[in-house]
């Protein structure tokens, strides 16, 4: 597969969830890379460690394996290491939306090539979720604040509600390259391209055990659905499937050009390759 020039590829990663979500991460994303051409790559990484926040031993995997910068959300802060990562790296994001005194940054700036740069926004939303700031005006804050706007910019919305994801598209579309939804952990089938150019998804999807309850154990899920009683969590296992998308953007104009979908399971991305 041969890109145009002028043409960046960019692979999101839908939330991974767990061990097996990230043995299946590690497994395709080698042949990933190499079959799609793909020139940068972010994925949402705050349930890697056990379902909830981040391991130091996990991100270096995703890293060694080509990620460029791990998004997050919420849950985030219910790992131990979370934190510290979160201070002292700027491959990993947490929601900018959150408070300035919170560890970490949302905004982050990567040299792809010497003349383009791709600047990557984590933000999340308000519709029941916590009490933050609001990502409307934050998003207006990072974007007038650049001293570059020409610039290939993706944003990770980590919400719960469609209609508000749907609404900070159409409120940014033309302002930003892309927004993919995530949060939760179940794909959309909405992707498109917004009429001024912005790719969006309501949401990426889970990498990670489908034969669960977005990822938790389904007999615990229905248990705290049932008798209403706060279950301990446990990860779902079974049919590890991998969830992205890809974008086509354009690196003249920074708007995207394709949009698609992924979603499969190694056996039948093998398939698809043979």
């Amino acid at each position: 597969m041969i890109l145009p020039e002028n043409m960046v590829r960019v692979l999101f990663i839908g939330d991974i969830v767990g061990e097996e979500g990230l043995e299946l991460t590690l497994d395709l994303l080698p042949r990933l890379r190499q079959n799609s051409k793909i020139d940068f790559i972010i994925a949402n990484g705050e349930n890697l460690d056990k379902g909830k926040g981040l391991s130091e031993s996990s991100v270096q995997k995703l890293l060694t394996a080509g990620v460029q910068i791990i998004t997050t959300g919420n849950h985030v802060w219910d790992g131990k290491e979370s934190d510290r990562l979160l201070t002292h790296s700027n491959y990993i994001l947490r929601p900018h939306n959150y408070p300035a005194s919170t560890p970490g940054t949302g905004v982050q700036p990567i040299q792809l090539k010497h003349d383009l740069k791709i600047i990557v926004i984590n933000l999340q939303g308000l519709s029941f979720m916590q009490p933050i700031r609001c990502p409307f005006i934050t998003s207006d804050e990072i974007l007038n604040g650049l001293d570059n706007k020409q610039v290939i910019i993706i944003v990770d919305f980590h919400a719960e509600s469609t209609a508000e994801k749907q609404a900070l598209a159409w409120y940014l579309d033309g302002k930003v390259s892309a927004i993919i939804g995530t949060h939760t952990h179940v794909q959309t089938a909405d992707e498109r391209i917004l009429p001024k150019g912005t790719g969006y998804i309501t949401d990426a999807g889970m990498t990670g055990p489908y034969d669960s309850v977005i990822g938790m154990d389904r007999e615990i899920a229905i248990k705290r659905f049932v008798e209403h009683r706060p279950y301990h969590y446990k990860l779902g296992t079974g049919n590890i499937r991998f969830n992205g998308i890809l974008l086509d953007i354009s690196e003249r104009e920074f708007k995207t050009l394709k949009i698609k979908r992924l979603n499969y399971s190694k056996m039948e991305y093998n398939e698809l390759k043979t």
